[in-house]
């Protein structure tokens, strides 16, 4: 019985939103007080990857920012969004779709950067983060599961409300956010689609049984 117990509480700790947290902190603490060299070689720039084929840049740049307010806003809402979605589909599907959402991100800044012919870098937790805002819009469209006070148009206002601050603004990577909140949006589709279909299973497998015994 208590070791029941302690596994489902084991589950509800959010421990990948805390770790993602943790290191994005670490690094950038790195960063203020040991110099630019991880700028140098973890920002997500056009040469670096399709030149050098640095390709780690994609993961690196993740967890790169570039002050105290872009790094306390990103850290805020990956924590407390982070953490519900998490408790929500489990620890791996979350981590899987956040780190696919970043590169996914990532991939459209490139390819943006490189029809601009720009050579500015980009570092940041937002690609990621946006996908957790398309995954949690898979979720409140597709998944079974009620959430409390999460609707699809408070959702979608989040989203627009982010995009909108994003556009406005300067020095912002646009294409990757709206890079990771496609991905997040695909990929959060995917997997709630697979749950419904193999929760869907074992009545349906019940059904023919019953079947075949008449």
């Amino acid at each position: 019985m208590n070791g029941t117990w302690s596994q489902k509480r084991w589950k509800e700790v959010p421990y990948v939103s805390i770790m993602l947290v943790a290191v994005n902190v670490l690094l950038f603490l790195i960063t203020e007080f040991g110099g630019d060299d991880l700028y140098e070689v973890g920002a997500l720039t056009v040469e670096g990857v399709l030149v050098h084929g640095e390709y780690e840049r994609f993961i690196i740049s993740m967890f790169l920012h570039g002050g105290i307010d872009h790094i306390f806003n990103n850290m805020v809402i990956l924590y407390f969004m982070g953490s519900m979605i998490e408790k929500e589909i489990g620890h791996l599907p979350y981590g899987v779709i956040y780190f696919l959402s970043g590169i996914g991100g990532g991939m459209l800044s490139l390819y943006v950067k490189l029809i601009q012919g720009t050579s500015v870098g980009s570092v940041g937790a937002s690609a990621a983060i946006f996908g957790l805002d398309g995954l949690l819009l898979a979720m409140v469209l597709f998944y079974r599961k009620p959430m409390p006070m999460v609707t699809p148009l408070r959702v979608g206002l989040m989203i627009a409300l982010s995009l909108y601050s994003g556009f406005t603004a300067t020095n912002v990577d646009n294409a990757g956010h709206l890079g990771g909140l496609l991905t997040g949006l695909i990929l959060g589709s995917l997997f709630c689609m697979i749950k419904r279909y193999s929760k869907g299973l074992p009545s349906l497998m019940r059904g023919r049984n019953e079947d075949d015994d008449f």
